[in-house]
């Protein structure tokens, strides 16, 4: 049966412009979430695109309108790298959101790249069912990145993951380069309340055409398999990003 859900395209002129339509977007999901139940629960992005977010959310007016406490973090995706790592999501949002707005740690569900990735992925499926007890597994915002092949969290063309079913986290293994990744799959993201993808930049044009407006492909263009079950999807991009999509 086909899924139906709510599909909005929010287009600005600058990456800056689309930070600041996004940033609002995050205020009004997370608020709204809190004011209902009195939490809130935001999966995360890594990677280079989503720094300028978060380092705006992390300063004036942004990190003035929200109640931080009431936010658990977990996250998309990791690298397995160490901590220590530059590359390291959770480091990088560490210093760039957490420790800028005193998270409390308990609030934080970093990805343990320590143990061996299926080890990991499987640790992680237990946190998060922990975590929402009886509960649905339904995360409040999904925050997702797009790389330039189209890949999404760490959904990458022609891998196993895409075919996962039941898995809530899975380990990934990549040949080229060859590295090990973790990240949540496809079906426990569509489960979301609100999904936000945030592309900017001319290089991903191409992805975001793709995607959107290209054959039904999810093993070429891994992105088309984020199709919520029930809730919002959101592309927050800029005038670049959208450039084969406007006509």
């Amino acid at each position: 049966m086909e899924k139906i859900y709510k599909m909005e395209l929010h287009i600005y002129k600058t990456p800056e412009e689309t930070m600041n339509g996004l940033a609002n977007h995050f205020v009004n999901v997370v608020s709204t979430a809190i004011a209902e139940k009195n939490e809130c629960s935001v999966v995360l992005s890594g990677g280079s695109s989503p720094k300028r977010l978060y380092e705006l959310l992390a300063r004036p007016p942004y990190n003035q309108l929200i109640d931080w406490d009431h936010i658990y973090f977990f996250f998309g995706d990791e690298r397995y790298v160490p901590f220590t790592d530059p590359d390291n999501n959770g480091a990088m949002v560490k210093k760039i959101l957490f420790d800028p707005l005193r998270i409390p740690d308990a609030n934080i569900f970093y990805m343990n790249t320590s143990l061996p990735p299926a080890e990991s992925a499987s640790k992680y499926s237990q946190r998060i069912l922990s975590h929402f007890k009886k509960k649905p597994l339904q995360f409040d915002l999904v925050l997702l990145g797009l790389g330039d092949n189209a890949h999404t969290a760490s959904l990458f063309p022609h891998t196993p993951v895409l075919k996962e079913q039941k898995a809530l986290v899975k380990a990934v293994n990549l040949e080229d380069p060859q590295v090990n990744r973790i990240t949540l799959t496809a079906p426990l993201i569509n489960e979301a309340h609100n999904i936000a993808f945030l592309v900017y930049g001319e290089s991903k044009a191409k992805a975001v055409q793709d995607v959107l407006k290209g054959k039904r492909d999810s093993d070429n263009y891994p992105a088309q398999l984020i199709e919520p079950e029930m809730g919002d999807l959101h592309w927050f991009l800029d005038e670049a990003a959208a450039g084969g999509i406007k006509n």
